[in-house]
C-alpha cells in the first residue's frame, strides 16, 4: 500500500486547511485510515482514525475542530482543520491499517503561525 499526502501549508491562527490522503496498491476493504503529527522535539501522536465503516476517533486536542472523513470509493481520506492553533504547528503523517500491517506516508507540514 502506498500514501500519498498532500494540504499542508502555512496558515494564520485560527485558520483553516484541509489534508488529503490518497492509498493505493492492493487494499482490504476492512481497513482504519489515520492521521497522526509529530511536532519538532515531540513524538508522534494520533490525531484521528475512521474505519471503513466510518467509526472516528480524536485526540482530545483537536475534538470540535478537526473533522476526519474518507471516500472507499477513492481510498481518500480527509482531515478538515478549523481554529488552526500555533500548537497544530507539524508534520502531519497517513497511516493505513489492514490484516497486521502498517503503512505510512511521507508526511505534509502544517505550520500555524501569524
Amino acid at each position: 500500500v502506498q500514501l500519498q499526502a498532500s494540504g499542508g501549508g502555512l496558515v494564520q491562527p485560527g485558520g483553516s486547511l484541509k489534508l488529503s490522503c490518497v492509498a493505493s496498491g492492493s487494499i482490504f476493504s476492512r481497513n482504519i485510515m489515520a492521521w497522526y503529527r509529530q511536532a519538532p522535539g515531540k513524538q508522534r501522536e494520533l490525531v484521528a482514525s475512521i474505519s471503513s465503516g466510518g467509526i472516528t476517533i480524536y485526540a482530545d486536542s483537536v475534538k470540535g475542530r478537526f473533522t476526519i472523513s474518507r471516500d472507499n470509493a477513492k481510498n481518500t481520506m480527509y482531515l478538515q482543520m478549523n481554529s488552526l492553533k500555533e500548537e497544530d504547528t507539524a508534520v502531519y503523517y497517513c497511516n493505513f491499517q489492514s490484516i497486521g500491517h502498517s503503512y505510512w506516508g511521507q508526511g505534509t507540514l502544517v505550520t500555524v503561525s501569524s
